[in-house]
């Protein structure tokens, strides 16, 4: 028996890394999951075939979160095809390009921020009304320990991530009435391909193992890693968690 059993899950950005993961987790503890994917459909079948493989439903669904008629389309045939939903994992999001305020460009600010904060919103709105009827119902937001720090080069990204935390908080204390559990989940470096992206245009690396000296208890953080802490918020476990903010970065953010 997993703490999960009879539960369906929802996971924006289903098809790889920290999404990937996240549903492999919530399947592995007992949830069908619906994995949604903006590109590459075969990474997303991949994770649904595992799912499977191991007793559970799963179902693909392409949608790109930023548009709200493709969220719509998505949540309704999510629903027709696995039932109620709920579990709602907004994790979908792309990374900006790295510039100033002075040299960014006002489209790449509405993609990243329309992607992260509007996504998120689109799909609590869609799939909150049927959760409010079920015993428990939660939502988790996968945001950014880039919210602690808000470094310089990275407004559109800052920005959309701190508006999906700003998000939670606020419909935490909506739909507490509910039953409805709303937390986030903030990683800082993952070993993901974004991951990779970043750290070898920051930092020049050819692989993600030559920081795993220098990181938090010898190695970059896994998806695996971050899926755990949400199968944890889910769960029997945290049945009085909601409205809260978990880092996950090895000790190395200190937001007081």
């Amino acid at each position: 028996m997993g703490t999960l059993d009879g539960r369906t899950a929802l996971v924006t950005g289903g098809g790889r890394g920290i999404g990937a993961a996240i549903a492999r987790a919530l399947a592995a503890e007992g949830a069908d999951v619906a994995i949604n994917y903006a590109k590459r459909s075969a990474h997303a079948e991949e994770v649904a075939a595992a799912i499977r493989a191991g007793g559970r439903r799963a179902e693909i669904f392409q949608a790109d979160v930023s548009d709200y008629a493709a969220c719509e389309a998505m949540a309704e045939q999510a629903l027709e095809r696995l039932g109620p939903i709920s579990i709602l994992v907004n994790n979908a999001g792309i990374a900006s390009r790295g510039n100033t305020v002075g040299e960014g460009e006002p489209a790449e600010m509405e993609r990243v921020l329309r992607t992260h904060a509007f996504g998120s919103w689109y799909m609590a709105h869609l799939l909150i009304p049927q959760m409010r009827e079920l015993e428990r119902g939660d939502v988790v937001q996968i945001t950014s320990a880039a919210t602690a720090g808000l470094q310089a080069n990275g407004s559109p990204y800052n920005m959309a991530k701190a508006a999906q935390e700003a998000f939670a908080h606020t419909l935490a204390k909506e739909e507490m009435p509910h039953g409805i559990h709303v937390n986030t989940v903030a990683p800082g470096l993952v070993d993901t391909e974004m991951g990779f992206r970043l750290m070898r245009a920051t930092r020049g690396v050819e692989s993600l193992r030559e920081i795993d000296p220098e990181s938090a208890f010898g190695h970059v953080c896994t998806p695996e890693e971050i899926a755990s802490v949400v199968v944890f918020l889910c769960g029997p476990g945290a049945s009085y968690v909601s409205s809260q903010r978990i880092y996950v970065s090895g000790g190395t953010v200190d937001a007081r």
